[in-house]
């Protein structure tokens, strides 16, 4: 559904807004030209219309795996160190200008902040802590196994009740 663009007014997911400068995708005659856009980062998409009073965006694209960082090297004007890029290997880059540094600064990081919980969602698995469970997991089994061996009964070992049968409740001391 969020890929579908609504109305500014509409969107209940905005996490920043506001007007950036963005350089056009096929420079002119005179090199690259900048426009005005309102900007839009919703938790999922950054999304770019002509004014803030615009229903229609006039070009979006889902954030997820791209990169924000800023760009000094973008203008060559006293604007440069309000500039800062999107880049997605594979993908279109972006260039953005911000009204100041500072408004440039806070749009990375509210970027970045974004991305961080967007890989969140997935939890990584550290290859050590992989293989120490699989130790474990095998410490145990040779455990469970010496036991068998010792003819110990299961119910003086209460981590690991036998079932026998279809009998599935736990035998009680006194019982």
């Amino acid at each position: 559904l969020e890929e579908i663009p609504r109305p500014i007014q509409d969107s209940g997911n905005i996490l920043k807004q506001g007007y950036l400068e963005k350089r056009s995708r096929e420079p002119s005659f005179f090199g690259s030209e900048w426009h005005k856009r309102w900007c839009v980062l919703t938790q999922r998409n950054f999304l770019y219309y002509a004014s803030e009073k615009s229903k229609q965006p006039k070009g979006s694209f889902p954030i997820e795996r791209y990169q924000a960082r800023l760009d000094p090297q973008l203008r060559k004007d006293s604007r440069k160190k309000c500039c800062f890029q999107l880049l997605c290997p594979g993908k279109r880059s972006y260039e953005f200008t911000a009204p100041s540094p500072a408004e440039a600064q806070d749009w990375v990081e509210q970027i970045r902040f974004l991305l961080r919980d967007l890989s969140s969602l997935t939890i990584p698995c550290d290859e050590d802590e992989e293989e120490e469970e699989e130790e474990e997991e095998l410490s145990k089994d040779r455990d469970s196994s010496d036991s068998m061996n010792n003819s110990q009964s299961s119910a003086l070992n209460p981590e690991e009740p036998e079932l026998e049968g279809d009998d599935i409740y736990e035998v009680m001391p006194g019982e």
